[in-house]
């Protein structure tokens, strides 16, 4: 099962350093892949923390990603690029990323799941909100178990879930047909938490 931590240093309070620790220990205890997530860091700074965390990470096997900057993914030698849903084409990034490059796209709904399938160039789709989360405002549409399950029947590529993951829904989230599940909080403490 994958098992995606997206980081956000700013929601917990942390310097990079500490995330880059927090993300070296989730990896250790099982993590199979790190999106950069820190939108307010400088290209150089999240080229550093990039380079920082795929350093930290190395032996586990964790795969890390950049969230929507390809170049700062290929400056920093990370496995692969995170689009949101708003993002250029996958297929455009393919043209000038390494071939090994892991590409992943968020979507939210079938119509975006097919946008994505067709434009081609994904490895993968995050697909949410799937549950209530901490990191959404009262009131975020989500898509609840049936979408997850519509989701994962509608897409050739494997769909992660997002949005309100703990530990006691991976069942539930692995019956509806998803690869894995992904959050923010859930990795971040050995407690769990919802993302």
């Amino acid at each position: 099962m994958i098992r995606y931590l997206v980081t956000d240093r700013r929601r917990f309070g942390l310097s990079c350093a500490e995330l880059t620790a927090r993300v070296a220990r989730a990896a250790r205890r099982g993590v199979t892949h790190v999106q950069i997530r820190e939108p307010d860091l400088t290209g150089a700074r999240l080229v550093q923390l990039a380079r920082d965390v795929v350093q930290a990470v190395s032996g586990t096997g964790a795969c890390v990603l950049v969230n929507d900057r390809a170049d700062v993914a290929v400056a920093a030698r990370t496995g692969g690029v995170h689009l949101p849903a708003d993002s250029v084409s996958a297929s455009r990034i393919r043209a000038f990323v390494p071939t090994e490059y892991l590409v992943g796209r968020s979507v939210h709904s079938l119509d975006e799941i097919d946008r994505a399938v067709a434009e081609g160039g994904c490895n993968y789709l995050l697909f949410g909100t799937v549950f209530p989360s901490t990191g959404k405002p009262d009131g975020h549409p989500l898509a609840g178990i049936d979408g997850l399950r519509e989701a994962c029947a509608r897409s050739p590529l494997p769909v992660i879930a997002i949005g309100g993951m703990t530990e006691a829904r991976a069942a539930e989230v692995t019956a509806a047909g998803a690869a894995g599940l992904a959050g923010v909080g859930m990795f971040m403490y050995s407690g769990g938490g919802n993302g």
